[in-house]
């Protein structure tokens, strides 16, 4: 019984229209497009194979029913089609490009990194310039900026890294 409930035709609709409902709202809420789609299902007591497909398209939990393997094959397969990705390669570029000019046009600032593709920003302020209660601020203004002045999907976690370092050498 439960490998025909596994295999429903309804439940794998079902889990592949929700796979990727936490898109919708990770720009205001935090953490992966994942774990806020499983918060939405499980705030509405969805099934717990739909569930599963959620978390597991992206391979975040151990799969438990094969209807994640065929909400996984579709995501890939959907994907990889020609045209997909609305951003080219050139156009991924330039949004970083913009992204870390931006940043860089704060004072204070000695080095900007956009890193995981985007969705998070490291900023290394200048420590003689900047205290700890300014670095603060700044990661405030900075993700104020970018809401304003960027479109981009899902969210951007600023760093903003204040480090000072004491370096002496025993001859």
């Amino acid at each position: 019984m439960a490998a025909s409930l596994e295999m429903d035709a309804n439940l794998a609709k079902r889990a592949g229209l929700l796979h990727d409902i936490g898109k919708a709202i990770d720009r205001y809420t935090e953490g992966t497009h994942s774990s806020i789609g499983v918060d939405i299902a499980k705030r509405y007591h969805e099934h717990p194979v739909v569930i599963n497909a959620i978390e597991g398209h992206h391979n975040d939990t151990q799969i438990t029913t094969p209807i994640t393997v065929l909400v996984q094959a579709a995501d890939s397969i959907s994907c990889s089609r020609p045209g997909a990705r609305r951003a080219t390669l050139e156009g991924y570029v330039r949004r970083l490009e913009k992204l870390e000019k931006l940043v860089e046009s704060f004072k204070g600032i000695a080095k900007t990194y956009a890193i995981q593709a985007g969705r998070e920003i490291r900023v290394i302020v200048e420590q003689d310039k900047i205290d700890d209660l300014t670095a603060y601020q700044i990661s405030q203004d900075i993700a104020e900026k970018i809401q304003n002045e960027m479109e981009y999907p899902g969210q951007i976690k600023i760093t903003v890294i204040r480090e000072y370092r004491a370096v002496s050498y025993a001859k």
